[in-house]
């Protein structure tokens, strides 16, 4: 150190143009002294001395920290301090992020700071301590350890100014020779860890502020920091490494159970022990607290356990120490957020799916788009919320059973930011599905209440896109809004989803939401809803084999229309009967019967689908110039209606009548149009069908290597699908055309 105060007192006093006498005589400071300083030859300045030479030139207030510290120094060698608490055992997995902190610990000629971010009880300090000791070898010069206590029911986060004394004292500063200011004492501090090779571990920070003044000045240190904040102005001031702390994988679980209660144990019972890994989350708390209980009680089974777990996951996993309790440590988090902040935790916990788009969350909210993303940003800084590549956010479930019950939301407020949510679904999948099928006849739909904000959908892509991303929230919300009473919500969200489950090819989602719209259905005054619903419910039932339940279903809902002389829902139970039969002749009937029907309601489009129906039966019973006609006049409804879906359909009707009467080349034709028209409209369902059709044309007409390309792709498609049957259906054809390509050869 003493060459650190040479040179600064030369170059301050050569600044402010003084000699050593003039110096010595404005200071008061000895000739002596000052000469002995400079050449350093004369060690341990008293701070007095340093404090009067300070004034003497006119120092800045940073200028005076730094020759404070290089006059306080102790010249004797520094200790080497050895802080680092033992390290965690056993430990499982990380290997990416220990990876992620190696790759930083490379850098060159930086300090290198490693900001730790992650929920509460996720294990960022096991990590931490773990990569510690595996490098301990690299750091030398010795290793500092503090617990900033950034989050502790019992005690508000350590100064900084406390932490500095702390690394004083263990570097081996005398009590007398540490300045008075905190800022001094700060400055002293980065002038004995410059040059060193030292790993800092900053555990357990409240925020970037907490954080600042700890870090060294030198570039040869490194700054390993824990939080459950995620320090953004570390890593934007400061060049701070990133590293998110996620839950362990199912494996990384398992092997932490094997390690804490041995391998005999967690064998005897792999089910109970898929159970215990599933409940737990990948927490490493809560999987420590479970193996802790396990091994303290040898006479509990992990079935047992796993039970209780299930249960009430919360009461299992607490602890009157707050340390091996997750509610407690859960607890640390959630009394450092504001009131509004918290409340907004509350209500992510009990909305319906298990993640939600900023879109969703301002009206469940009720606070606006850009208030809500705001609060989103500082639950993710608090590492309780996480947000996916795609923007959405998700909570961890135990989170999520903590934050249910943490905070005390009144029911009406509950009721409210639900109802709000459900609105947002409902209209906007409405509007989704609306362009999804313009034509198809409209619902009557409430306004949106207060506060909710329904989403925009200009196209059809975007449609898609929007169910494709809310899918599972979409199925959840019509679970939650039927638990609710809200049976109207319930059957709206059933019919919203109609078009697209069809389209995805979604057919066991289709046959759950019509088993709930069926009975909501049955609790609202309009018959014309539980109609609709049998129907639908009709055709999921057709569509996964159950032809019977399907006749039956169907047959509920003509005697019901029939009862209440519902002409439009006789014609469309007699199209959606014709579509499930298998008796051909007796499918034309009920087409037919459709058909008449249609043309006295002024109904277009439907009176379209029952000309293509009856054009599709006449052809399967052989009669082709009947099917072709009638196919024709829905196709130029449809076109004149400008209705993609029903050209789709009118010309893969054309295509099968073609290829069974002889003219293949028009077979490939209207196929290939309808699967242009398939695409656009994004339904993947029927495009498999029509592929596999596709391939029928194309063999009879000898071009075997495109029949071969189309039903290898219909055959991912139905696999993709879990359409078995279709799949085996198509495989044989494939088998035919290679053994077919064998023999001729």
């Amino acid at each position: 150190m003493e060459d650190h105060f040479a040179a600064a007192i030369r170059r301050f006093r050569l600044r402010a143009g003084l000699t050593q006498e003039a110096l010595a005589e404005r200071s008061g400071v000895s000739i002596s002294t000052i000469r002995g300083l400079e050449t350093g030859k004369r060690r341990n300045p008293q701070l007095a001395s340093v404090r009067q030479l300070a004034a003497a030139l006119d120092l800045k207030p940073a200028e005076q920290d730094e020759l404070l510290a290089a006059g306080a120094a102790e010249p004797s060698p520094i200790p080497v301090p050895r802080q680092l608490p033992s390290p965690p055992a056993p430990f499982v997995g990380r290997e990416r992020e220990l990876d992620r902190l190696d790759a930083a610990l490379g850098a060159a000629n930086t300090v290198v700071i490693s900001a730790i971010a992650g929920a509460g009880g996720v294990g960022k300090s096991w990590l931490a301590l773990h990569w510690a000791h595996r490098n301990v070898d690299r750091f030398p010069d010795g290793q500092l350890f503090v617990d900033l206590r950034g989050f502790s029911l019992d005690s508000d986060p350590m100064d900084p100014a406390v932490a500095v004394r702390g690394f004083l004292d263990a570097l081996g500063v005398e009590p007398g020779r540490i300045p008075v200011a905190p800022h001094a004492q700060a400055a002293l501090f980065r002038s004995l860890v410059a040059d060193k090779r030292m790993l800092l571990m900053l555990d357990n920070a409240a925020d970037t502020a907490q954080v600042t003044p700890l870090l060294p000045g030198g570039d040869t240190c490194t700054v390993a920091v824990t939080s459950r904040n995620r320090l953004s102005g570390l890593i934007t001031a400061h060049g701070a490494h990133h590293v998110p702390v996620d839950t362990l994988t199912d494996a990384e679980a398992r092997t932490l159970l094997v390690a804490r209660l041995g391998a005999e144990r967690v064998d005897a019972d792999p089910e109970a022990v898929r159970e215990l890994v599933r409940l737990c989350g990948g927490f490493p708390l809560a999987l420590s607290i479970v193996a802790g209980r396990a091994h303290t009680n040898p006479h509990l089974s992990l079935a047992d356990l796993a039970d209780e777990l299930l249960d009430d996951a919360l009461a299992v996993l607490d602890d009157a120490d707050p340390a091996a309790s997750l509610p407690a440590v859960l607890s640390l988090s959630h009394h450092t957020l504001s009131a509004e902040d918290a409340e907004v935790f509350g209500l992510l916990a009990i909305a319906p799916g298990s993640d939600i788009s900023p879109s969703a969350a301002a009206s469940l909210t009720g606070l606006g788009r850009s208030r809500t993303r705001t609060v989103l940003r500082r639950l993710e800084q608090a590492s309780l919320i996480g947000q996916d590549a795609a923007g959405r956010y998700r909570m961890h479930d135990l989170i999520r059973r903590y934050a249910a019950s943490a905070h005390d939301l009144t029911d009406s407020t509950q009721q409210a930011a639900l109802r709000r949510l459900l609105d947002f679904y409902t209209h906007t999948a409405h509007a989704a599905a609306r362009q999804l099928d313009p034509h198809r006849p409209a619902i009557e739909i409430a306004p949106p209440v207060h506060d909710c904000q329904p989403r925009a959908l200009p196209d059809i892509p975007s449609a898609m896109e929007w169910f494709d991303a809310e899918h599972h929230n979409l199925l959840a919300a019509q679970r939650t809004a039927a638990a609710q009473g809200l049976h109207r919500t319930a059957w709206q969200l059933a019919w919203t989803l109609n078009d697209f489950h069809y389209r995805r090819g979604h057919r066991h989602d289709q046959l759950a939401v019509w088993q709930i719209a069926v009975e909501s259905a049955g609790h609202l005054p309009d018959p014309g809803t539980q109609m609709i619903s049998l129907r639908l419910l009709a055709r999921a039932q057709v569509v996964l084999g159950h032809h019977q339940e399907a006749v039956e279903t169907l047959n509920r809902a003509l005697a019901l229309s029939e009862q209440h002389d519902d002409r439009a829902h006789q014609a469309k139970a007699h199209y959606t009967l014709a579509s499930i039969l298998t008796d051909g002749r007796q499918a034309l009937q009920h087409a037919r019967h459709a058909l008449a029907l249609y043309q006295g309601l002024d109904q277009p489009i439907a009176e379209a689908n029952a000309h293509n129906a009856v054009g599709w039966f006449a052809t399967l019973i052989g009669d082709h110039d009947t099917g072709r006609e009638h196919c024709r006049a829905a196709l130029a409804v449809f076109r004149h209606h400008q209705d993609e879906s029903g050209q789709a359909q009118a010309l893969d009707s054309l295509g099968h009548i073609d290829h069974h009467s002889g003219h293949h080349h028009d077979a490939v034709r209207h196929y290939r149009e309808a699967i242009a028209l398939y695409q656009h409209l994004g339904n993947t369902f029927e495009i498999a069908d029509t592929l596999d059709r596709l391939g029928h044309p194309h063999a009879a007409l000898g071009d075997l290597d495109r029949a071969r390309a189309v039903w290898q792709e219909a055959l991912d498609l139905y696999r993709q699908q879990g359409r078995d049957d279709e799949a085996e259906q198509v495989e044989q054809q494939l088998d035919g055309l290679n053994r077919s390509h064998v023999n001729g050869s």
